[in-house]
């Protein structure tokens, strides 16, 4: 199982700005965003959030995959949620009563959770976990969380191996999952080897890193250089979330 970032490598406008005002206005953004309940302040950020995509040129299919995860989500936001938040009553369907209030409630969480997952797949998932970490550093984020980020997301994929072999040598052996208890109790041992391989391997890494030298920090050879493009983009983007907020503050 590899790591694969679909959308670090580029050379759109997106990928060439500095790290730090990308990560900052992401941050802001779906701050704001997750705030907003008007929807023409909502629209606006969507409006934002498509047109950041436009700019990095991501791999719409790629992006539409992603949508799709999280589509599964708003799927039962819709199927619950106007059947439960009472209000003005727009229709009955069977015995279900569908509420106007509930129906407004899910197209917000909606244009919230597109907009917010479109501006983190623009402005954060365009580099590479690596620039993500440092730049995080460069923040004055706490050093070891950096450092638990980074090695958290380089080993899940590493796990994620041990636990392909582990399902494989289980297929092997015969093992057809089902409802049953001796099911239940295969799929328990399978996650205890898990942990109990993931334990072995975290102690391996660890002498094998102090092996060569570590001593608790990450070096970067690259530099962060503060563009006037960089500049640009953070004077428009910081320009648009005030018209965004005074929007809503209007209305």
């Amino acid at each position: 199982m590899n790591i694969t970032e679909p959308f670090a490598i580029g050379n759109s406008g997106i990928h060439l700005l500095d790290p730090r005002p990308r990560v900052v206005i992401a941050v802001l953004f779906s701050t704001i965003t997750a705030v907003l309940q008007q929807f023409p302040p909502l629209f606006l950020a969507f409006a934002l959030a498509l047109f950041l995509v436009f700019r990095a040129r991501l791999n719409p299919v790629i992006v539409g995959k992603r949508l799709t995860i999280l589509g599964l989500f708003l799927t039962m936001i819709w199927l619950l949620v106007p059947l439960t938040f009472e209000g003005e009553l727009v229709t009955r369907f069977w015995k279900l009563n569908i509420y106007l209030p509930g129906i407004v409630y899910s197209a917000k969480i909606t244009i919230k959770s597109v907009t917010i997952l479109l501006i983190f797949m623009s402005l954060v998932a365009t580099m590479p976990i690596t620039t993500l970490g440092h730049t995080l550093h460069r923040l004055r984020l706490p050093e070891k969380l950096v450092f638990l980020l980074l090695i958290t997301y380089r080993y899940l994929f590493v796990i994620g191996e041990e636990y392909v072999r582990l399902r494989t040598a289980m297929k092997i052996r015969g093992f057809k999952s089902g409802t049953n208890l001796h099911s239940f109790k295969t799929t328990a041992y399978l996650i205890g080897m898990l942990f109990v391989r993931a334990s072995v391997r975290a102690e391996r890494v660890n002498q094998a890193m102090r092996l060569r030298g570590f001593n608790g920090h990450f070096y970067s050879l690259e530099d962060f250089a503060a563009y006037r493009s960089s500049g640009w983009f953070l004077t428009f983007a910081l320009s648009l979330l005030i018209l965004i907020l005074v929007l809503e503050w209007l209305l």
